[in-house]
């Protein structure tokens, strides 16, 4: 096996392994070929997965004109992010989805209520991430296309009830993550294994924190547990500490919002265009339109990123949050 392959190599073969349709093992095929570095090194590798595409793709197409079924777990990721919500049942998934997207879950005390994956799009100030709700985790079979689904989302949340031992609900939900070659990233070099783990960005929501009585149970739970986790205390009845969660959900998924501004016009801040946070000048301009990227020859920048409003700036020009950029060809 050649050496120095990158992390996303490993990322990509993990998600090819898990994955159970022809479709998505050449998408994640494809995903490994394209961060194979190109030496003398790594001619056999490359070799070897075109070899392994090309069947894939020949497997695909035969198929295509016979009917199947769509996984459920098959959900197109609308919106500046795609986050999935996990937990044990009762601990107030669909409640969180329910309040804060356009979506309508089931909500009963009868445990799992939830039975397949519903999305909703929920606002974060002037832009939207897709919020999925999830079944809830089980002693027995989870289905593999739902463990899919945890691999390939920009964000978990996972989600413990407060009332009901969420000691036990969270080693309980990490242990089904493990079994799975599944690991929260802030326990990255903290989980022994044999073989291969990704790593997913995660935040654990202790839901039910109805009022500030139930301060000393959460820093019980805190307490109890063996390491440190990135956590936020809210409740889906009485909407604390949702402003945070989305605020956090934000910083987590490394974004940023600029607005396109035509010369001599007003800019409008309802619609802006949500980036990579880092994004230079010039790739933003090519999201505007092609034309901009191509034919740039100047732009303004307001905000915080210059050091006055109007400011003339160069293509490798970095954006910030909230930059308001008129483009010139």
């Amino acid at each position: 096996m050649p050496t120095n392959l990158p992390a996303d190599y490993f990322n990509a073969e993990e998600r090819f392994r898990s994955a159970t349709t022809p479709e998505d093992k050449v998408k994640f095929l494809e995903e490994m070929m394209g961060t194979i570095p190109k030496h003398k090194g790594t001619d056999h590798l490359r070799a070897d997965l075109r070899k392994k595409l090309s069947k894939l793709k020949a497997a695909t197409t035969s198929k295509k004109g016979s009917k199947k079924q769509v996984s459920p777990y098959h959900i197109n990721k609308e919106g500046a992010g795609q986050i999935v919500i996990i937990g044990c049942t009762n601990s107030g998934k669909s409640s969180l989805v329910q309040t804060q997207t356009n979506a309508e879950p089931e909500i009963s005390q009868v445990p799992f209520t939830t039975w397949s994956p519903m999305p909703g799009m929920m606002y974060i100030d002037n832009f939207q991430v897709q919020l999925i709700d999830t079944p809830p985790f089980g002693e027995d079979y989870i289905d593999p296309e739902f463990l899919n689904l945890i691999r390939r989302v920009d964000l978990v949340l996972i989600m413990v009830d407060l009332h009901t031992d969420p000691v036990q609900q969270l080693n309980f939900i990490y242990q089904k993550l493990q079994e799975n070659r599944i690991v929260p990233q802030h326990l990255e070099g903290k989980v022994e294994s044999e073989g291969f783990l990704l790593h997913v960005p995660s935040l654990v929501l202790v839901n039910k924190y109805d009022s500030e009585e139930f301060e000393e149970h959460f820093q019980i739970f805190k307490e109890l547990l063996d390491l440190d986790y990135p956590m936020l205390p809210i409740s889906t009845k009485t909407g604390y500490n949702i402003d945070t969660l989305k605020q956090t959900i934000f910083d987590i998924l490394g974004v940023i919002r600029v607005y396109s501004k035509a010369p001599g016009k007003e800019v409008d801040k309802t619609t802006p265009f949500v980036i990579e946070k880092g994004t230079v000048l010039g790739d933003f301009a090519g999201k505007v339109h092609k034309d901009f990227q191509e034919n740039l020859k100047s732009a303004r920048i307001w905000g915080t990123s210059v050091d006055f409003e109007g400011q003339m700036v160069s293509r490798d020009h970095i954006l910030e949050d909230e930059d308001v950029v008129e483009l010139q060809i």
